[in-house]
Order: C-alpha cells, then sequence, then structure tokens
C-alpha cells in the first residue's frame, strides 16, 4: 500500500488544505458518448494510477503526506447539460477552486459537458500531484477506453521517496554538506525579506485564443527557416509584448517548465507525476528583434537544460521542508522578478480518430496560481492547431491589460 510525504515541490502546489490549486484539461469530442463507459474507464484508470487511490493527510505527521485509502471512493464524473460551446470553458472557471476535502474520495474528478452529438471532457486535478503531461495520459486512456471499454491497462509500481532517482554514484556524504549549506543560505534570506501583506485578492481570469492549422502551419515554418523553436518564439513574442504594453514595468524574463521525463527516464511518459524543472529565460539586452530573440532564447535554453541535474534538484530540494512555507509565503506575496510562467506542451499526443466518436480539438490546460504573480500561459499544438490559454488574477494584471498583451503578442506571432 502506498504510504510516502509530498516532496517539497509538490507541497509548494499543495499550499494547504484550504487553498484549492487544481489544473483543468478539457478536449471536445463529436459523436455519442455513453454513461456506463465512464463508469468502467474511470474505474480502469483508477486501478493504474495508484496516486487516484489516496488522499493527503496533513494533520497525523508534521509533513503532509499521502496514503492509499482502503475504502476510496470511485472516481466522481459529474453531467452537465451542454448549452453553447463556451461551457467548457466556465466549467473550467468553476472546477479551479474545487477543493478535495473528502477523504473517501480520490483527488481527482471528471466532469461531462454532455450535448446530443457534441461533448467536452474536463480533468480536473489537484497540481501538486499532476504535470501537463499527466494530465494529457489520462485524458488520452479515458478516450481509449471510452471506445473500447475492454482494453486493459497495466498499473506500475510507486516511487517511495526522490531516494528512489539518485544514481549510483551520488556522493551522499558531500551532497549533504552542500544542502545543509543552502538551507542555511536560504534561511538567512528569508529572515532578512520584509513581510509583504500584498496579496491576490481580484478575480482569477483566463484569455484563450485558438490559431487555425494554416497560421499554426506558416508559424511552424517560420521557425524553420530561421532556426528557432515553436517554444522559444512565443517567449519572445509574449515578453516583448509585455515591454510594448508595460515599458519599464515588464521584467523581459520568462519561467518555463521542463518536463521531468526528459532527465528521468525511470519517470514514464504515462505515469503520473506532479514536479517540472523550471528554467529562466530572457530578451536579449537592448534587442528588439522579435526572431533575433527567439534564437537567443533557444540557444539558451538548450544550455540550461544541458547543465541540469534534476536528480541533484530533487534531491536537494527534499532539504528545504524546513523553510516552505516561507516559499509559499513568498509566492503569494511577491511581484517575482518574470512577466510571465510559459508552459509550451508541444504537439498532444493522442488519436484523433476512434470507432465511436472522433476528438475534435483539445484546449491547453488551464490553472489559478495563488501567488501574487499568477500571469501563466500555456500553449499546446492538436490537429495542426496552436492553442493559447492565458491567466492571471485581477489584483495582479487588469483584465483590460491583459487583453492588450495577449492580443499584441498573437500579432507579433502571427505576422
Amino acid at each position: 500500500m502506498m504510504k510516502r510525504n509530498l516532496m517539497m515541490v509538490e507541497r509548494i502546489m499543495y499550499v494547504d488544505s484550504q487553498t484549492p490549486l487544481n489544473l483543468v484539461f478539457a478536449a471536445k469530442i463529436k459523436g455519442n458518448l455513453l454513461e456506463e463507459n465512464f463508469e468502467i474507464a474511470l474505474s480502469k484508470i483508477q486501478q493504474k494510477h495508484s496516486l487516484l487511490r489516496a488522499k493527503i493527510d496533513d494533520k497525523s505527521q508534521k509533513h503532509p503526506f499521502f496514503i492509499e485509502e482502503k475504502e476510496i471512493s470511485s472516481i466522481p464524473f459529474r453531467i452537465v447539460e451542454r448549452k453553447s460551446d463556451e461551457d467548457w470553458l466556465s466549467e473550467s472557471k468553476n472546477e479551479w477552486y474545487r477543493l478535495f476535502e473528502d477523504e473517501k474520495k480520490p483527488l481527482v474528478q471528471v466532469v461531462w459537458i454532455k450535448g446530443k452529438d457534441v461533448s467536452e471532457i474536463l480533468w480536473v486535478m489537484p497540481h501538486c500531484i499532476c504535470d501537463g503531461t499527466t494530465a494529457v495520459t489520462l485524458m488520452r486512456e479515458l478516450l481509449c477506453l471510452l471506445d473500447e471499454p475492454s482494453f486493459e491497462l497495466t498499473s506500475y509500481k510507486p516511487f517511495n521517496s526522490v531516494n528512489d532517482f539518485l544514481p549510483h554514484d551520488f556522493n551522499l556524504k558531500n551532497k549533504k554538506r552542500k544542502a545543509g549549506f543552502y538551507l542555511l543560505m536560504a534561511k538567512l534570506f528569508f529572515l532578512l525579506q520584509q513581510k509583504s501583506k500584498k496579496r491576490n485578492l481580484g478575480e482569477n481570469f483566463v484569455f484563450h485564443r485558438k490559431l487555425d492549422s494554416k497560421i499554426t502551419k506558416q508559424i511552424a515554418e517560420k521557425c524553420k527557416v530561421n532556426g528557432i523553436s515553436i517554444h522559444s518564439l512565443p517567449c519572445s513574442t509574449f515578453m516583448q509584448a509585455f515591454k510594448e504594453i508595460q515599458g519599464n514595468k515588464s521584467k523581459g524574463k520568462v519561467i518555463s517548465p521542463v518536463d521531468v521525463r526528459h532527465f528521468i527516464p525511470e519517470i514514464k511518459q504515462d505515469y503520473i507525476f506532479a514536479f517540472a524543472p523550471t528554467v529562466e529565460l530572457s530578451l536579449k539586452k537592448g534587442n528588439q528583434d522579435l526572431l533575433e530573440n527567439a534564437k537567443h532564447i533557444k540557444k539558451d535554453l538548450f544550455q540550461k537544460i544541458k547543465k541540469m541535474n534534476v536528480r541533484e534538484l530533487l534531491w536537494m530540494a527534499e532539504n528545504m521542508h524546513p523553510v516552505v512555507e516561507r516559499m509559499i509565503l513568498m509566492l503569494k506575496s511577491s511581484r517575482g522578478g518574470h512577466d510571465i510562467t510559459l508552459s509550451n506542451m508541444g504537439k498532444i499526443d493522442i488519436p484523433s480518430d476512434y470507432k465511436n466518436f472522433k476528438l475534435e480539438t483539445i484546449f491547453s490546460p488551464s490553472v489559478a496560481f495563488p501567488w501574487l504573480n499568477s500571469n501563466t500561459l500555456v500553449t499546446t499544438t492538436y490537429n495542426q492547431e496552436m492553442d493559447f490559454m492565458f491567466m492571471s488574477n485581477e489584483s495582479f494584471l487588469s483584465k483590460e491589460e491583459a487583453k492588450k498583451i495577449k492580443d499584441k503578442a498573437i500579432e507579433f506571432l502571427t505576422s
């Protein structure tokens, strides 16, 4: 039976028992879906992934921990009558604030927005158990089983701690000294930090935009011709848009999460995992050229990823549990040194054609961070269409300003 402490990185995304921080991932289906197939599919998915049979206990011990619940209920799914093409977005916003409080219910929820020939399916999960790749995996498995309920999934053994990912030649003695030094520095840093009372008390909002296949193809061609990536160009255009709209207030920096599975192959593509290491990227000083900046960002990202030792990073982070509450407090009250967190999930690997229905499109995941700087952009590409989800909070960035930034960035991207 699974029982393990939340990793430090999971604790940050957990925040606390009263703060919802959920990732919502939606897909649009054409065709008929059967309710009984949902029940079969969700049961099989829950059996495969042990975290979907667990609860978080933050009362029994010093640190919160995951523990498998013997009497856990099946994955709940809510059926909503489909009235418009925008229902998935309003339901996503509602689900941002779901608290997974019931200890007998799993840390996941599915919403079926049911129409006559068109439906949307939403996966809702606390961000402390999942990253974007997890959401894609669960959607892929659900669609496969809705079409073929007899299909069998293979379960896997959960890891016990970050020590499971350490290489054989990991010098524990030397690393412990290094970790102790970093912890001391972190304690001093937080001791010297002035406590801020600033908080995001406004409304969370999202702007969604999907580019058609023709424009997406043009962007891909532009990247290919100029030797840049589909990741570095949106980084460049959004930072430039912040600069144009906000002037000196903009930072010219972006935080970019990277899929942990690139670094730790033991965490398979279809495993549930929450941690994504991040890289800070910036515009080239004094350069206004979007393509030159995109080239600079691509090179910078490559070099920083090359230097990353994610196994050590995960282990080092575990030594920071004594200051995790101060870290969370700082995220809630600090403006940060970046304009936006930009997560590009790339091409989504989910089939589009099934025997009984068709996956028409997917929408990039959305999330409402409780941090003061909650500026977040998630991009995906499916069926040769780029999809953008731009989120923030009115206390930090007004809706009007956010819309101008989003429109300007898309203008740069597509011009």
